[in-house]
């Protein structure tokens, strides 16, 4: 099976084997869902085929797993308390807040959002002993499909400059580059992380 849909265990969609461009009609659910998830499975541990990868909204029950996962991947910082977060985005579009698991287990997570001009996407995190799997892109395809449906023209993304590896990743992608400079104020102040 190459694929699957949230809204019903008996509707699959057919997805290729490479995550295509979020433009390409090839990236539409053959089920018609407006929801539908880029699940892959391992089709008999056949050479070339794509991991097992479900991804699905965030539910409370990922707390733990998503912020160790994001501990891991050394996304966690002191001025953002990750628990706050989490708490922050299920009060807007928690839908769009998004895990990838695999047997069960929460492997990838990708924080996406919309405000009417541009898409973000923060918090994307894969599991250390399953990356170079694609799954990272597989979690982005999934966002820009999110995005793209609802009408979002441009996806952005805040990427550390010294982080030369992350930015070759979303260059692979299909990301520039914007010659523009990032600016920020704190409006409310995290005190330590909460646990």
């Amino acid at each position: 099976m190459t694929g699957c849909c949230r809204c019903s265990a008996s509707r699959v969609c057919r997805l290729p084997p490479s995550p295509p461009s979020s433009a390409s009609p090839a990236n539409a659910c053959a089920s018609g869902s407006s929801h539908c998830c880029l699940t892959r499975h391992a089709g008999g541990n056949g050479a070339g085929s794509a991991p097992e990868l479900r991804i699905r909204p965030f539910d409370r029950a990922d707390t733990e797993s998503v912020v160790a996962l994001w501990r891991a991947a050394g996304l966690v910082v002191p001025w953002n308390d990750p628990y706050r977060d989490i708490e922050r985005k299920l009060s807007v579009q928690p839908e769009l807040f998004l895990v990838g698991e695999s047997g069960g287990t929460v492997i990838a997570t990708a924080m996406v959002g919309y405000d009417g001009h541009r898409g973000w996407v923060n918090y994307l995190a894969v599991d250390g002993s399953r990356r170079g799997e694609r799954l990272g892109a597989r979690l982005m395809a999934e966002a820009e499909r999110l995005l793209a449906e609802r009408g979002c023209p441009k996806l952005n993304l805040q990427v550390r400059a010294s982080n030369a590896g992350v930015i070759e990743f979303y260059r692979r992608l299909g990301y520039q580059v914007d010659e523009v400079a990032s600016l920020g104020k704190r409006l409310i102040a995290d005190a330590p992380p909460i646990g």
